[in-house]
């Protein structure tokens, strides 16, 4: 599978230069257990040095081609971990299928100049894994009723999870740990307003993000601790120690310690809006190089849209250029029972 090439467009001309106790005398009914709702792997599972993306639109005419697609999308593959998605346009009336009710395309934001070739599709194969090696050997699969729309590979620098612009990624996230916590935000419930397969799935922003490096390097680090409202090696919110800290912008409403169009402060919010975020760079070439932005929630207009239009106008536009990416829909994660395959739930009804 080949991927498409950037666009040779002046990306410096295209930016200029998110009850009641029990009865007196008797101890408290115990609580149940947070109940765990299955998903696929790659989604709160740790990060893997290497994970690539590749889109895919569906020629297979009728739903039992489309199963056979997704049979061969979610085959396990050795030493590496597969997440499938899908897409608005798979929902066009082609198979007949109950579309997640929070599915859209995904629209264009402030500072966006999205390239078509890199944007939506009607599948998304994520695939994670340690070695290059592994992610080539996954990608080379043949999948059949479906043909390549666009692919992105990505990394953590330094084997940890720094972006180019050298800050820490994920700070602020749920505690993938933390069942209750993935419940709430990530995984879609029992009693949603949305089809009964869609339980245990979540939805799935993708943004491809080009960095302007030059203009960025130029910058002294204060600068740039000022457009993200963190200290760079510690993570810290400005003012404080620890990479956990909450910030205290009730205590600096004039933006003296974090500025007021800072990064972490334009994209703070209200505990309904939490997301799920996984980072990943990629590099094209000396001058191809970026941000892989994948984040999860339960509700995409609550969860990424609301954070992204609170971003509109930050100090960090200067230096950034969303060119693709998608909203998806990661399919809930199959069963052990024979012939399961992701999305089979969905093709039943």
């Amino acid at each position: 599978m080949t991927a498409h090439r950037l666009g040779r467009r002046s990306f410096l001309a295209a930016v200029g230069v998110a009850g009641l106790a029990g009865c007196a005398g008797q101890p408290p009914p115990p609580q149940p257990a947070p109940r765990r709702v299955p998903g696929q792997p790659g989604v709160v599972t740790p990060a893997r040095p290497k994970t690539a993306l590749a889109a895919f639109d569906v020629t297979a005419r009728d739903r039992n081609g489309l199963a056979e697609t997704l049979r061969a999308c979610g085959s396990p593959v050795p030493d590496a971990t597969v997440t499938v998605a899908v897409g608005a346009s798979l929902f066009d009336g082609r198979f007949g299928l109950e579309r997640p009710r929070r599915l859209t395309p995904m629209p264009s934001f402030r500072n966006d100049v999205l390239d078509p070739e890199w944007c939506h599709g009607d599948l998304l194969v994520q695939v994670s894994a340690d070695s290059q090696e592994a992610i080539d050997a996954a990608l080379a699969r043949r999948i059949p009723g479906a043909a390549p729309r666009w692919q992105l590979t990505g990394f953590h620098p330094d084997g940890e999870s720094r972006n180019l612009f050298g800050f820490r990624e994920g700070a602020g996230n749920p505690d993938t740990a933390d069942a209750r916590a993935m419940d709430q935000y990530v995984w879609v419930q029992p009693g949603d307003d949305e089809p009964a397969w869609c339980t245990g799935g979540t939805y799935q922003a993708v943004r491809l993000i080009r960095l302007a490096m030059p203009i960025w390097d130029a910058e002294p680090v204060p600068v740039q601790e000022r457009v993200f409202g963190r200290h760079r090696d510690s993570g810290a919110p400005l003012g404080q120690a620890d990479e956990h800290a909450k910030p205290d912008f009730a205590g600096d409403p004039q933006g003296r310690v974090i500025a007021l169009d800072a990064h972490i402060r334009r994209a703070a919010g209200s505990e309904e809006h939490r997301i799920l975020r996984r980072g990943h760079s990629y590099r094209l070439s000396d001058e191809d190089v970026g941000q892989i932005f994948v984040c999860y929630q339960r509700d995409l207009e609550k969860g990424f849209a609301t954070i992204q239009r609170r971003l509109a106008g930050e100090a960090l536009e200067k230096y950034t250029l969303p060119f693709g990416g998608g909203y998806f829909f990661v399919l809930p994660g199959s069963t052990a029972t024979a012939g399961d395959y992701p999305g089979r739930a969905m093709l039943a009804t």
